[in-house]
């Protein structure tokens, strides 16, 4: 186990200003702007109700991110499962009393927001395996009640959330489990067990899926086998990233966009307005942003004294990796639609918060490096 020295750190609040990635800060700024532009070009040029909310959600939880970076990485640590407890929690609540949308309950009415809990179990689960294995020595990780204990943690969140029927949200929350389980140093043999199992299992599991979500698998296999209904959106998809062609259209000139052959375009599918506009140029720069953010994550992690917080680091940094190569993938046709933003670029509330949240942690073992957890 990481081994922990004792530290004490009264920063005063110049020094936790001063002790900010700048970098870090930059790349999220600058995603909110690029995004702020494409909600803006996806009402049409006009500042409707999308590009609004979506302006006025990123300052507020911008705001909340740079305060909440304050915050000891001790007191994330305190709460890492308590945080886990009243997420699962809402889920709860969100199976019986959650509003309905197209055939799904997956988000609470909180009158200034519609909350989605099973985008903040993102975070909740990696906060909370992050405190787990922060006591557990490298050598007990693989006994079978510390193997147990952290698969009941993620099984849960997961039934209920594919219960919603949500399956996109958690597979997503299931890789960022594993990815901190894999970190904290379980046999790999495990994960190959686990894998051959699904693998077996997978014509029974598919047995169990919603009629929209195997016609999904299917249209991923074969778009043109239904044009004009399960896949018309990765159709028009995968036409608007190649009209976009080396420099894209320009900005408001993207015609699949405008013309709305693209459904959906300002929440999953945004990365596909923006390449359009912006082409191989803009979508290469946005790929690099977002690979400097994750770098950043990562080197933070390195960087800081406790164990916890780099496995924090580590494992979000590998989370926002994976969500947004789902997400590029799948507006690509490199694999099955599913429910996957973009991090902060995508609209959503829910999972704005939730990457805020993120990152404020990140940036909180950024300031309090030299905190080691007890």
């Amino acid at each position: 186990m990481y081994q922990q020295v004792s530290y004490s750190d009264q920063y005063t609040f110049f020094q936790k200003l001063r002790s900010f990635d700048l970098v870090l800060l930059f790349c999220i700024i600058t995603l909110g702007i690029i995004s702020s532009f494409s909600m803006y070009s996806t009402d049409g040029g006009e500042l409707l109700y999308h590009s609004k909310s979506h302006i006025l959600r990123f300052l507020i939880f911008f705001i909340m991110m740079f305060f909440f970076s304050f915050l000891s990485i001790r007191f994330w640590h305190a709460i890492g499962y308590l945080f886990y407890i009243v997420v699962l929690g809402l889920l709860i609540w969100t199976s019986f009393y959650g509003v309905t949308s197209s055939g799904s309950k997956r988000w609470l009415n909180l009158y200034f927001i519609n909350l989605q809990p099973s985008e903040l179990m993102k975070i909740a689960i990696i906060i909370c395996y992050a405190k787990l294995y922060h006591r557990l020595q490298i050598n007990n990780v693989n006994q079978i009640k510390n193997l147990v204990i952290p698969i009941t943690i993620l099984v849960l969140p997961i039934l209920l959330v594919v219960s919603q029927p949500d399956l996109g949200t958690s597979i997503l929350i299931a890789l960022s489990g594993i990815i901190v389980m894999w970190l904290a140093g379980i046999n790999i043999k495990y994960f190959i067990y686990t894998f051959l199992t699904f693998l077996i299992s997978t014509p029974f599991i598919i047995s169990f899926l919603k009629p929209y979500q195997k016609l999904r698998i299917l249209t991923f296999f074969d778009p043109d086998k239904d044009p004009l209904g399960a896949g018309y959106q990765i159709i028009q998809s995968k036409i608007a990233v190649g009209s976009g062609g080396f420099t894209g259209k320009g900005f408001l000139k993207g015609t699949q966009s405008y013309l709305e052959f693209l459904p959906e375009k300002h929440t999953d599918f945004i990365f596909t307005l923006f390449s359009e506009e912006h082409g191989f140029i803009g979508s290469t720069f946005l790929l690099l942003i977002y690979a400097i953010m994750i770098f950043r994550i990562i080197k933070i992690g390195s960087d800081t004294r406790s164990f916890f917080g780099k496995l924090f680091c580590f494992g979000f940094g590998s989370a926002i990796f994976v969500y947004v190569t789902i997400n590029m993938s799948m507006v690509l046709g490199l694999l099955p639609i599913v429910g996957s933003p973009l991090p902060i670029m995508s609209y959503g509330g829910s999972s704005m918060l939730a990457t805020m949240i993120g990152l404020s942690i990140v940036m909180s073992a950024k300031i309090h490096s030299r905190q080691t957890v007890s």
